[in-house]
């Protein structure tokens, strides 16, 4: 349902705040990487995300299973991923890149939801995988490279991410809700998977080690990841997907890598190969491909 047809300058001022939280987002991710596991890490995020607004919010109204299957999918499966990857040497400036591709893993699911898909969008696809590939194809093992198990796993994070896309667009084939609660009470599903993750994982010891030795810097990275980059930003998008069409509004992601990419250099001082500088442009003309009618 799409009841405006031009972006008030609300739209547009909420437009930017999601563009510049998730594009900031994965610097926050490897600070918080530097003081917790990757598991322990996902467990804190939802705890935050979630357990402080249980009281306050209700559930909204639809089958658990959507719940259930968006907060193991977006939450489990996304971020356990995508914190590993960070972990296991992808750059934050590459992770803002290549976690974009889940618009495409997310098209192919499109006929399965009953919507057609454009011959643009599959040529926008082939063009994205042409300089994800290019991208994959410059991985090294020094410092500050990305690595090949990265930038797998990095995928494999946009694939689950595009797998909570199909179920949320699912959910509003079933019910209408308000996509704030639907949030806060699926960001509840990861909590314990996380947190058994982490103890056998890291262990139990190691677990309470690195909560009683949480600074400042690691709380900070937990209430971000947690309060803007899910609550805030997530609501923020889904209610200008509410407003106005997909089209209009999903070329707005296309300025995250680029955000991304700028705050890694800034903050970390990553510097891409050209030929990941290649691959990153290459993406992206298959992201602007895609949205072309």
């Amino acid at each position: 349902m799409s009841a405006a047809t031009t972006l008030s300058r609300g739209d547009w001022l909420s437009a930017l705040v999601v563009v510049l939280i998730w594009g900031l987002n994965f610097v926050v991710m490897k600070l918080g990487l530097q003081a917790i596991s990757p598991m322990l890490l996902g467990a804190l995020r939802f705890s935050a995300a979630s357990l402080p607004f249980l009281l306050f919010v209700r559930p909204p109204s639809l089958p658990w299973r959507f719940m259930v299957g968006y907060g193991l999918a977006q939450g489990v499966g996304q971020f356990g991923l995508l914190f590993l990857g960070l972990h296991l040497g992808m750059t934050a400036g590459m992770a803002s890149v290549v976690i974009q591709t889940q618009a495409f893993f997310t098209l192919l699911a499109a006929p399965w939801l009953g919507e057609r898909v454009r011959p643009m969008q599959w040529a926008g696809l082939a063009v994205a995988l042409c300089g994800l590939l290019a991208i994959g194809l410059a991985h090294g093992e020094g410092p500050g490279q990305m690595t090949l198990a990265g930038f797998v796993l990095t995928v494999g994070a946009a694939a689950m991410w595009a797998t909570s896309n199909v179920i949320a667009r699912r959910a509003s084939q079933v019910a209408r809700y308000q996509p704030f609660p639907f949030i806060v009470w699926s960001s509840v599903v990861p909590i314990l998977p996380f947190f058994a993750l982490a103890a056998w994982i890291d262990g139990p010891a190691h677990v309470a080690q690195q909560l009683q030795g949480l600074g400042w810097q690691s709380v900070l990275c937990v209430l971000y990841l947690a309060w803007l980059a899910t609550l805030l930003a997530y609501s923020l998008w889904t209610r200008l997907l509410q407003r106005h069409p997909a089209g209009r509004v999903t070329p707005f992601s296309l300025v995250v890598p680029v955000v991304g990419l700028w705050a890694a250099v800034l903050v970390f001082g990553e510097q891409p190969a050209l030929q990941q500088w290649l691959g990153t442009g290459v993406v992206l003309l298959g992201l602007v491909v895609n949205q072309r009618r």
